[in-house]
């Protein structure tokens, strides 16, 4: 393939990843806002306390997501390592989520409904950003090319057949 049009392919290929991943993680922001509404509207839970727990929910949503939709093409042999990596890397999501909503509201006292769901949804985009890079190159490993692969097979296949030829026939 040229290199130009192998350039195209992995932007194409990084384009519908971004969207995949775009689509899981918006319904997770739907989650992580609506839950955190209903426990801060239903419960006297104190505001970042009810962030945790949403983001929680959200994260146990998105795995799901991302597993099964955004990377479901991706290396599925290790799973333990796959989700611990996963949890690792949303709890530090999580604390950037959240550290900016408890700066927020502690730090400035910027606690009003619509402020605490803006800084929620600050912290949200600013942690999807490490959560998209660290998923993409720690969690969901991807698969080696196919090209690569089907190179690697061919040349298998081949080496046994050179090798007769060039060694002379015996009498």
């Amino acid at each position: 393939m040229s290199e130009p049009g192998a350039l195209r392919t992995r932007l194409d290929r990084l384009a519908r990843e971004v969207a995949k991943f775009g689509v899981v993680g918006g319904l997770g922001v739907l989650v992580n806002l609506g839950v955190f509404n209903i426990v801060r509207g239903a419960t006297d839970i104190p505001m970042v306390r009810a962030s945790l727990i949403a983001t929680v929910v959200a994260i146990v949503f998105n795995y799901v997501g991302f597993r099964y939709f955004t990377y479901r093409d991706r290396d599925k042999s290790g799973r333990t390592k796959e989700m611990s990596l996963f949890l690792l890397f949303s709890v530090v999501g999580m604390v950037i989520e959240n550290g900016v909503l408890y700066a927020a509201t502690y730090g400035f006292g910027w606690d009003g409904p619509l402020a605490s769901n803006f800084f929620k949804f600050f912290g949200i985009g600013i942690g999807t950003l490490f959560r998209f890079w660290s998923y993409r190159t720690w969690v969901f490993r991807a698969l080696p090319a196919k090209e690569a692969v089907q190179t690697a097979e061919s040349f298998l296949e081949q080496a046994p057949r050179q090798a007769a030829r060039r060694q002379p026939d015996r009498v």
